[in-house]
């Protein structure tokens, strides 16, 4: 329960400010509930509230671009893919929030919820959060003063936490975030390593599947592209979207009650660069329109905390299996602008055949001109499996309406590997969620 306070003028110094369990787990929506005890003593503790005044600040606190942002992204038109999903996802989720705390404040100006006798008191250690100047008088002011700025100071910094840790989820809503008595402060220091790499290089793939397991879990693991937790999966998004338009790093929090303990995804070979190769000239160029292939994703057993996972594509009652990890490397690396029907290209165009490729040793790749496959008749498993085996260099998904001419993008080799798909997608579409051994 809250802490009561006897003195009509609270020391500072309180650290329980709400009811979360000592462990628990809750969605975004239930943390935000769970937190509004803090935002009910600022109303309180003002008495004369200016609620314009503070839906301008979380806007800012939380909006990109702004002098008071607690996420000093750029997202000029040079900014990695990564940066520009990552940027796109704290627009979104911080316009919510911030959605959020104006029907909260309304409410709790018109309807106060229950704390207990006295006035509540927190301490609430400052992380930098700049202030509006309308919001700082509020605060500071006469109707404010430390109490007040305080426990506003504890919402505020509790709402960027929710934020961020929702950054690598496309279902962020859905995500169950591990919560202690101290709200999310928890994550502090692995949010500063996530935003750090975020904000100084090209953010990898690891780092943000890693944050997402601490988000989830509290805790850290083997490097991998997804992992198991008690109640579900965390695998990137593509698994449940068609390749053309899923994102390219960001996760997807799959519930799965069956789920028991935790283990890291990893792939079968860690340095693609190593892996054999075969070339796309020796195999037989493709005959007819390709057939139906069909795949679904299978789980290895867990081994030391990890576990592989392949992808198992059927044709004509013949099987072959394709790394996840590397299928999930393919589509981070595809190349999806660019792709004109004008010409360009310089050399003979080769085409190759869907499962002859998918059933080839190693990697396939080319040391020739363009090449072409056909996967249009395929589902977005299968289409991702093809990523999977195909050396991750030059690859482009190119979908059917863009195919009356040859490719003009890339880099100015004519060694690129194109992939017809369908423009939205296959409407039948396998179900993928893992199948365990």
């Amino acid at each position: 329960m809250l802490p009561s306070q006897t003195s009509t003028a609270p020391a500072l110094g309180g650290s329980r400010w709400n009811t979360f369990p000592a462990t628990g787990t809750m969605t975004a929506r239930e943390f935000f509930t769970g937190a509004e005890p803090l935002l009910q003593g600022v109303i309180d503790a003002l008495q004369s509230v200016d609620r314009e005044v503070l839906d301008a600040q979380i806007r800012a606190t939380l909006g990109l671009g702004t002098r008071e942002t607690s996420l000093p992204l750029v997202l000029g038109p040079d900014a990695a893919p990564a940066t520009r999903e990552l940027g796109a996802q704290a627009e979104t989720i911080g316009r919510e929030i911030a959605s959020w705390a104006t029907a909260a404040l309304d409410r709790l100006l018109s309807h106060r919820i229950p704390l207990p006798a006295g006035q509540l008191a927190v301490r609430s250690h400052c992380y930098g959060h700049l202030l509006t100047h309308p919001a700082a008088d509020l605060l500071m002011g006469r109707h404010g003063g430390p109490v007040t700025m305080q426990l506003y100071n504890e919402w505020l910094h509790q709402m960027v936490l929710l934020r961020d840790a929702l950054l690598p989820f496309v279902n962020w809503q859905e995500a169950p975030l591990l919560v202690t008595p101290t709200g999310l402060r928890h994550i502090e220091p692995d949010r500063d390593r996530f935003l750090t790499e975020l904000l100084v290089r090209q953010i990898r793939h690891t780092t943000i599947v890693d944050f997402a397991r601490r988000v989830v879990t509290g805790g850290s693991g083997p490097d991998g592209y997804g992992f198991d937790h008690d109640g579900g999966t965390v695998l990137p998004a593509v698994v449940d979207a068609p390749p053309l338009t899923a994102p390219r790093h960001l996760l997807t929090w799959r519930p799965g009650p069956a789920t028991r303990g935790s283990a890291a995804y990893v792939p079968e070979v860690q340095d693609y660069y190593a892996a054999p190769r075969t070339l796309i000239e020796h195999l037989p160029p493709a005959t007819g329109t390709p057939g139906r292939i069909t795949g679904r994703i299978v789980a290895e057993p867990v081994v030391d905390g990890t576990r592989t996972a392949h992808i198992e594509v059927t044709h004509n009652g013949t099987s072959v299996r394709v790394d996840l990890g590397q299928a999930l490397r393919g589509h981070r690396f595809a190349q999806r602008h660019g792709l004109t029907a004008s010409a360009g290209a310089s050399g003979e165009v080769r085409t190759a055949d869907v499962w002859t490729v998918l059933g080839a040793p190693g990697l396939v790749w080319t040391e020739g001109s363009d090449v072409t496959l056909d996967a249009t008749a395929q589902d977005d498993i299968a289409v991702l499996a093809l990523l999977g085996r195909l050396y991750p260099d030059n690859v482009f998904l190119r979908p059917v309406s863009h195919r009356a001419g040859p490719v003009s993008a890339g880099t100015s080799s004519p060694r690129r590997v194109v992939i017809d798909i369908a423009d939205h997608g296959a409407a039948d579409r396998q179900d993928s969620a893992p199948k365990t051994r």
